[in-house]
């Protein structure tokens, strides 16, 4: 079913939009326009068996789901008639596999966050098979996409395999789980950003690569099916917390949720989400752009048959930085405490910090990487550190950024801005600063849910068009550029410095 065949008429229609990812679910309840009626959180646990393992239980996380969606709806006073469409956006690489029949998950779920398949993938790469991945899927090998996973649930939890040959088993990331539960158990599908991410997925042909799953020793049988984003990806069938009937409208990952949420349309538009870590989404258009500096190439969304594709470099600490600061220093009592700090110096003095803390993400791939804290003389204080920490943040979104030029072969003239950390303007007016660029944070900044929200108001015909979306996307607020560029070269050039000692 596609735009426009299933738009609900009773009532004022509103939009629900499920944001499930790695710590936590949030719903967020909204109407056609944007305004936020309600939204609830619920946190995850994650499970750690092992040093570099890293879990979901699946029943914990479809309970984080159904006690946000509840709470959402009960404190937004919607009757169940309005609601007019579902969107789900979801941390995208985490791996699970549950019976076809039964919906019970064979083991745990394995968070994109998981390192077990590292020997995994250097095996690959000793076979000669990178490049064969790189050019199909975009993507590098690395235990962080889900291919790997796929074939360790396969080969470690008993008689899996051959179950799977046997077409007993469904394979999913979060967004696919949980739509199977939600429609009763009667829909397996995904979308074009989540099957991206999964080493699995032919990008240039929007199909799985028969190649890559014999090299992985993955049955297809257990793959979903891929549909557009403005597809309706089933309707919600005994749920319990949500009537029967409703259109699942959308279905997209979480950073490509936040690039269409950002009303980044058009090529050459980026966006970057400031959470635990950081991800910066720049789209391209309908070019597949090869990087040559260490970003991934990624589908962004598929419309109407037709697919724009990003390019996308993650740092792994942004705001874990701060959480850092308060548990391991104990310099501050909250995160909300550091702009404040940071804000009593004129400057680092000096100081620089790399929070390289689990390694060193794009464009540098270097998992052996350490954090590392120097410049400090004897006059430095806390306030100096906060300061050098939230630099930090903004000197590893100038890498990826100053890549992205690379590889475009142009600037990037502005930057939209979201998540947690985009609250701090301190931080913002630094990232202005130092790329020499403008940094605009919107309206909403929940961006992660509200893409999936305008997906599928997109999808059921509560929205006509892209440009009716850019339309009702707002500005909250615009950061310029302050800093000489002078300035902005040595300071670059000290944190290159501290990441080529991070790094040694």
């Amino acid at each position: 079913m596609t735009r426009n065949a299933t738009r609900r008429d009773a009532g004022s229609p509103v939009i629900l939009a499920i944001d499930q990812g790695t710590t936590g679910t949030k719903a967020v309840v909204l109407r056609s326009d944007l305004k936020v009626l309600a939204e609830a959180n619920r946190e995850l646990p994650q499970h750690f068996p092992r040093p570099g393992w890293v879990e979901h239980d699946l029943d914990e996380i479809y309970t984080s789901v159904r006690g946000a969606v509840g709470e959402a709806l009960g404190k937004a006073r919607v009757k169940p008639s309005s609601l007019a469409a579902i969107g789900i956006t979801n941390q995208r690489e985490t791996t699970a596999i549950w019976d076809r029949k039964s919906g019970r998950p064979i083991h745990r779920a394995i968070v994109w966050q998981d390192r077990r398949t590292s020997e995994d993938c250097e095996e690959l790469k000793k076979r000669g098979l990178e490049p064969l991945f790189r050019r199909k899927t975009g993507l590098v090998l690395d235990p962080y996409f889900s291919g790997t996973k796929i074939a360790w649930l396969l080969d470690h939890v008993k008689g899996a395999r051959a179950r799977a040959v046997r077409g007993e088993l469904r394979f999913g990331t979060i967004d696919t789980y949980l739509l199977s539960r939600l429609t009763g158990g009667s829909e397996h599908a995904t979308d074009a950003s989540n099957a991206s991410r999964t080493l699995l997925y032919d990008i240039e042909r929007s199909r799985w690569s028969g190649d890559l799953l014999e090299a992985l020793r993955v049955p297809e049988g257990i793959l979903p099916r891929v549909l557009d984003n403005d597809a309706v990806f089933g309707r919600t069938h005994g749920a319990g917390f949500l009537p029967d009937g409703v259109p699942i409208a959308s279905v997209i990952g979480d950073q490509q949720s936040a690039l269409f949420g950002q009303a980044c349309f058009s090529a050459g538009e980026a966006k970057c989400t400031y959470g635990t870590g950081a991800f910066l989404v720049l789209n391209t258009g309908r070019r597949i752009v090869r990087s040559k500096r260490g970003l991934l190439t990624t589908a962004g969304w598929r419309l109407g048959g037709r697919t724009t594709f990003a390019l996308e470099g993650s740092t792994f600490v942004a705001g874990a930085i701060v959480q850092w600061l308060r548990d391991g220093l104990g310099i501050i009592r909250s995160s909300s405490e550091v702009e404040a700090l940071a804000r009593s110096v004129k400057s680092a003095d000096g100081v620089v910090l790399v929070p390289a803390l689990t390694g060193l993400g794009a464009p540098h791939w270097d998992s052996r990487a350490r954090g590392l804290l120097c410049g400090l003389t004897r006059g430095t204080t806390r306030a100096h550190i906060a300061r050098a920490a939230l630099e930090g943040i903004a000197f590893q979104i100038h890498d990826l950024v100053r890549a992205m030029e690379s590889d475009l072969g142009r600037r990037v003239a502005a930057l939209k801005v979201d998540g947690g950390a985009s609250l701090n303007a301190l931080l913002m007016q630094f990232q202005a600063d130092i790329l020499g660029a403008r940094v605009v944070r919107p309206r909403i900044t929940s961006t992660t849910a509200l893409g999936t929200a305008l997906l599928a108001g997109l999808t059921v015909g509560i929205f006509s068009s892209l440009a009716q979306i850019e339309r009702v996307w707002s500005e909250d607020a615009l950061f310029r550029p302050r800093m000489r560029p002078a300035e902005s070269r040595q300071r670059v050039a000290e944190w290159s410095a501290a990441v080529a000692r991070a790094k040694s």
